[in-house]
């Protein structure tokens, strides 16, 4: 047998031998060393906040281990632009003060619409091997139920207890309470609702009767929201307690085990430091200057000799661990994303992230100016140590369209775990902005006519997306919040962060788990007993929101009217004839408009997806007459 090796696997048994040779054999009297420089033995000041032990910055990996922490579990600060965040499982916040003694950390909460509906869009969690917790002597807790949509006469909260402020999507209702303040918690009302999310506040910034309180029902609670929580950490293990008295910092990893006391000078003991002497301290440091010195060499001339034969053969077998996944898409599709940022560059066209247009469970938007002028928004995604499936998606998605109804991609930036998308500024923002109902701004209100002209954009950039492109995409998140307006109002469909691309010829899709945005789900995403999920599915999610922007429209529905104790898809159905005549002031082409609207919105939502139009034909009905327009069969899903 030949003992000699084809070119492709010299260099891999090369870089093995050679990188083995480099790691010296350790020392079995002690636990190594580390570099004192990545603790904090000094306070740190990162704008107007202290930070010091347990918490820690991280650099670099400690003892050789990038899980191990210099500090307690999860009080990890990134400092930026003088300004400290924390980072919890559920994103990041910012830090406005830190206290030691009691511990004690003030964060503050991302509050939206803070002049006349505040409200949050998440739940504040940690994560799953954290340290923190709340103080029950300083926290309470907000409760917000958004869209409500009660079917039956249960024991609920009456109209009269709901929040002035329309948060989300008529015809719903919306109530805030404190924790134990919530009415009737045995019969599960807020099973109704299309999401329920808990803030934490402070106890002090509370009335004491916040129900009894008119400014409360009508925003008041939002000066509780502004005024941000409090988080206190644990009591230390016993054994990080004796590592703390003799002068040590504890490591741990990220399973929340002690890893090892962090002595002064770079020296590192069991237990404690205590046991270090200064003269065996002296010895490792030596032996460890001579196994790094050793080390660097080794890896130079591992360096050298990998770029020699790339250099000769074309072949380099080493793989980045920079988010590979992404790396190899990027790579494939060159000759499609667009251009490509650093951090820096977003950093200088965002003037440092300035001006905040809003966020969502995927991250933070902001405005920003290109080189040339261009306005743009530039969606900032939520550092993630996952495969980057959403990002991808968005890139692979967006890159392959050009129509005047769908966004454009001008740029993304990826460096590390930093990740951005670079699109065209709409002025006008989302639809979301003009669905909120009776308390809507009078200029936030569209015409009827302006309101079909942007059911039909929307109509015709799902048809371009379900026909038109070289490879079909379905979108799977189609809601107001994701349908964006220029200047002139014309709709742009965003967010494929949920999208799957798909052959052509493709008419069944595969999905694990569902996907988008409750409410706007189609029942075959949920369970296959409704059939199989395609592009109808985007079908569904179109004629939700259509029947959406027809009752928000309308100044006349109100929390007190039948529509809003009863699911609004079947109380429009019972009524069309007279809410056309009503919503459209007994103006005949508009009747027609409206009409259409509501028949190909009642279209769209059949509960079997063989039952709904393609969206080309839905484009079609928009287009006709109503004389031809039937209603669907009354098999609505509520």
């Amino acid at each position: 047998m030949s003992l000699l090796l084809p070119h492709r696997h010299r260099l891999p048994l090369l870089l093995a031998i050679l990188v083995a040779a480099s790691h010296g054999a350790p020392s079995s009297d002690d636990g190594g060393g580390y570099d004192p420089s990545m603790c904090l033995r000094q306070p740190y000041t990162c704008g107007s906040v202290s930070i010091r032990y347990p918490f820690y910055i991280k650099t670099a990996a400690l003892l050789g281990n990038e899980s191990s922490y210099c500090g307690y579990p999860g009080l990890e600060i990134e400092c930026e632009d003088d300004q400290a965040f924390l980072e919890l499982d559920s994103g990041n916040y910012t830090v406005s003060r830190i206290d030691y003694e009691p511990p004690r950390v003030w964060l503050a909460l991302d509050v939206l619409g803070e002049r006349s509906c505040p409200r949050v869009d998440h739940n504040v969690t940690f994560r799953q091997v954290s340290w923190l917790y709340y103080p029950s002597d300083t926290v309470d807790y907000l409760l917000f139920f958004l869209n409500c949509n009660f079917l039956s006469d249960l024991d609920r909260p009456s109209n009269t207890n709901s929040t002035a402020c329309k948060f989300v999507y008529t015809p719903g209702l919306s109530f805030v309470f404190r924790k134990q303040d919530v009415p009737y918690p045995d019969t599960n009302w807020w099973q109704y609702c299309e999401r329920v999310i808990q803030v934490p506040v402070l106890k002090s910034a509370l009335p004491p009767h916040p129900q009894n309180d008119s400014r409360w029902r009508n925003g008041g609670y939002g000066s509780s929201l502004l005024d941000g929580f409090q988080l206190a950490w644990q009591q230390k293990l016993p054994v990080c307690e004796q590592c703390e008295r003799s002068e040590g910092q504890c490591g741990y990893n990220q399973t929340g085990d002690f890893v090892s006391c962090l002595c002064s000078g770079g020296q590192v003991g069991h237990h404690n430091c205590t046991t270090v002497s200064s003269s065996s301290g002296h010895g490792k440091r030596t032996r460890l200057y001579i196994v790094a010195s050793t080390s660097c060499l080794l890896l130079m001339c591992v360096l050298i000799l990998a770029f020699f034969l790339t250099f000769k053969y074309g072949l380099l077998p080493i793989k980045s661990k920079d988010k590979p996944r992404i790396k190899s898409f990027l790579e494939k599709n060159r000759d499609l994303h667009p251009k490509r940022y650093t951090y820096a560059d977003v950093k200088r066209i965002t003037k440092s992230f300035s001006v905040k247009l809003g966020q969502g469970g995927f991250g933070s938007v902001y405005f920003g100016n290109l080189s040339d002028g261009s306005q743009v928004a530039v969606k900032m995604l939520k550092d993630t140590k996952g495969d980057g499936e959403e990002f991808m998606n968005e890139v692979a998605s967006i890159s392959r369209t050009s129509h005047v109804n769908v966004v454009t991609l001008l740029g993304f930036c990826l460096q590390g775990s930093k990740r951005a998308l670079i699109y065209e500024y709409m002025p006008n923002g989302s639809l979301e902005r003009y669905t909120f109902g009776s308390n809507t701004n009078t200029e936030n209100i569209l015409s009827w006519e302006k309101l079909y002209d942007i059911a039909i954009g929307i109509a015709r950039g799902l048809e371009y997306l379900h026909r038109g492109c070289n490879t079909r995409i379905v979108h799977f998140d189609i809601k107001p919040h994701n349908i964006l307006l220029d200047q002139d109002f014309h709709p742009k469909i965003s967010d494929f962060g949920l999208a799957k691309l798909c052959l052509n010829k493709e008419s069944a899709i595969s999905i694990v788990g569902a996907r988008g945005t409750i409410g706007y789900i189609a029942p075959e995403v949920y369970s296959k007993r409704f059939g199989t999920v395609s592009s109808k599915s985007d079908v569904y999610s179109y004629g939700m929101m259509v029947l959406e922007m027809v009752g928000a429209r309308d100044n006349n529905i109100n929390a007190n009217s039948e529509s809003s104790s009863q699911y609004f898809p079947q109380w429009i159905y019972e009524h069309v004839d007279e809410y056309c005549i009503s919503a459209s002031e007994i103006n005949g082409e508009t009747t027609e408009l409206v009409r259409k609207m509501i028949v190909v919105g009642l279209w769209c939502i059949q509960v079997i997806p063989t039952d709904r139009p393609t969206m080309t034909r839905v484009v079609e009905m928009l287009e006709s007459s109503t004389i031809n327009l039937e209603l669907p069969p009354k098999v609505l899903l509520s």
